[in-house]
């Protein structure tokens, strides 16, 4: 520079600027985006736990349509054989004309009901499939073993006794949800301390030198340091919205918190309420089905005497029908039930000591 005035030169590194918290404001926003990096991470869980459910479910009921199939093309080949049977005594006389359109309409009946149970286990495939991302695995269970599978699935995985109500904290939506609530609080804790003077301190090292030539020589280097104090003086109101604001904010993590735990025992309950009325169905059912397998066999044994007619044979096979397609439907609702207790209960139980197994 001119009029004899020596120049400086200098070369600096920032410093990053340090704010003494006195107030706790960046305490309080450390601890805000902790709290929502948390909820974020229980989001993520309650979507893995949602999918491992969902996967469970569709392979359940995939092994229900297997059962279904079984039970359908066996009742397919039975009918088969009594409408050969029939029309082979009406053409000798010996059966009516209804009795073999009883016949045909059974046998249509089972045709019918295979078409839809293959369409059925085509559509819970395609969604294995797809939930899987890729194709089903070559060891799953065959349909010869579908029935038995779901009979080991529901020895197998029983609810022990004694559980806590304090399991229900587990649940990864419960979680994020009170971590929802901790960064809404921490929030208005630095929008309280936005009142208060904010005192910031800045400082660069570097090497400093009146000439040019001289500034990375030894002994050039220099350090200055520059402390701020903010005073919020007059914000226009600013800082007492931001204030309103944060406790709005922090009034609906409250509500949201509360629906969560109000949700998390609706569903516990729903689900333990299916628990019970499922298993009782399911007995009730199985013991209706035995007693028309009895039926059938007596009914078709009277046939063979001349005590029954072929009417009463054909009946008696519907009903048994009916009763095995129920049979499995309510197994696979059986099974279907203990995911969604494990789903609802936060990702699981352990037997010993009856303490939930939190999905992670």
């Amino acid at each position: 520079m001119g009029g004899g005035v020596s120049s400086l030169y200098s070369a600096g590194v920032l410093v990053t600027a340090y704010e003494l918290d006195l107030f706790g404001r960046v305490r309080n926003l450390g601890d805000a985006a902790l709290a929502q990096y948390l909820g974020t991470d229980e989001a993520r869980k309650a979507v893995q736990m949602s999918l491992v459910a969902n996967v469970a479910n569709v392979h359940l009921a995939l092994l229900g349509d297997d059962e279904l199939l079984r039970v359908t093309q066996a009742t397919l080949a039975t009918r088969g054989d009594s409408l050969r049977l029939t029309k082979l005594k009406f053409d000798n006389g010996a059966a009516s004309l209804l009795e073999l359109r009883q016949a045909e309409s059974l046998l249509e009946g089972a045709r019918v009901a295979l078409a839809q149970a293959t369409r059925q286990r085509a559509l819970d495939e395609n969604a294995l499939v797809l939930l899987l991302g890729q194709a089903l695995p070559a060891d799953l269970p065959a349909a010869a073993s579908a029935g038995q599978a779901l009979d080991r699935q529901l020895a197998a995985t029983e609810l022990p006794a004694g559980l806590p109500s304090e399991v229900l904290t587990r649940r990864p939506d419960v979680r994020q949800a009170e971590q929802q609530l901790i960064a809404a609080n921490a929030n208005i804790g630095a929008a309280r301390a936005a009142f208060f003077p904010k005192i910031t301190l800045t400082g660069s090292l570097g090497s400093a030198s009146s000439a040019l030539d001289g500034l990375f020589r030894a002994g050039s280097l220099g350090w200055s340091f520059a402390p701020q104090l903010l005073q919020p003086i007059f914000d226009a109101g600013r800082n007492q919205a931001n204030l309103q604001l944060a406790q709005v904010a922090r009034d609906i993590a409250v509500a949201q918190y509360e629906r969560a735990v109000q949700s998390a025992f609706r569903e516990v309950a729903d689900a333990l309420a299916g628990r019970a009325t499922l298993g009782e169905q399911l007995r009730a059912q199985q013991a209706q089905l035995r007693a028309e397998q009895e039926r059938t066999s007596l009914t078709e044994l009277r046939y063979r005497s001349g005590a029954a007619s072929a009417l009463d044979v054909l009946d008696a096979q519907r009903s048994l029908f009916a009763a095995q397609q129920a049979v499995v439907q309510l197994q696979t609702l059986r099974v279907q039930n203990l995911v969604t207790l494990y789903r609802v209960l936060g990702g699981g139980w352990a037997p010993a000591d009856t303490a939930p197994v939190a999905s992670r």
